[in-house]
Order: C-alpha cells, then sequence, then structure tokens
C-alpha cells in the first residue's frame, strides 16, 4: 500500500512554533494497526532577499505490541515534567532502582489524574481505537 490516504485511518496535528507534530494511526497491509508520530520543522535554507524553506522531518513508529509500554512511559515522563512526580535515576540505573510498589503507585496516580471523557488526550482517543 505505501504511504497513501487508504493507510491512513486517523490522524492529529499539533502547530507548535516552527514545527508540527502529526500523530496518525495507519494500517499496514496485513490489517495491522501502527501509529506514526511525524515531527516536521519549517527551515530558511534561502536568503532573506530570497527566501527558501523547506520541511525537515523526524518519524517515528510505534507497533501495538509496544503501545502500552510507551504510554506508561511517556505519562511517567509528563508527570515528572509537570513535578507531579518526583524524579529517578538515569535510565540503565532505573531498572535496579524501581521497585515493583513503587511502579504501582506511580500507575495508581496516572489513573487519578485522568480527564473527563469529553477531554481525552491523543493518546486516550488511539487506546479507544485499538
Amino acid at each position: 500500500m505505501g504511504d497513501t490516504e487508504k493507510d491512513l485511518v486517523y490522524s492529529e496535528s499539533i502547530k507548535a512554533g516552527k514545527r508540527i507534530y502529526y500523530f496518525d494511526v495507519k494500517q499496514s497491509r496485513n490489517g495491522d494497526r501502527y501509529i506514526a508520530i511525524t515531527e516536521s520543522k519549517k527551515i530558511n535554507e534561502g536568503t532573506m532577499e530570497n527566501p527558501r524553506f523547506v520541511f525537515e522531518k523526524h518519524k517515528l513508529f510505534l507497533y501495538k505490541e509496544d503501545y502500552e509500554k510507551f504510554v506508561d512511559a511517556l505519562m511517567k515522563t509528563l508527570d515528572v515534567a509537570k513535578g507531579n512526580a518526583p524524579a529517578v535515576a538515569p535510565a540503565e540505573e532505573a531498572a535496579s532502582v524501581v521497585a515493583p510498589a513503587a511502579e504501582e503507585t506511580v500507575a495508581v496516580a496516572a489513573e487519578a489524574t485522568e480527564e473527563p471523557a469529553e477531554k481525552k488526550s491523543f493518546l486516550d482517543k488511539v487506546k479507544d481505537i485499538f
């Protein structure tokens, strides 16, 4: 099928300054759905007198077997970034430092901060599709 509109199941975009983030749910030839996250950055390669804009794109593909791990890691990262959870040791040490009980506490905290159904986040919408 390739990268065509037929593959696209759902799409949402976010404008952030000179960047646009695209969150797409696509379907492979065998019917499996996956997420493609694209960052598109507008860059001026020309001069002030003769501007020439190009878009630099970076893609990330997320497959169904990794959805839960990805969402869990993203939610934990957002909690730390928002100041709702303490920062942990660097990644290589985190596995040995974080006890299972601490992981359960983070999961409970994440559930308690969910928004009402009418204000679902993109990740919640994607979870509903699958």
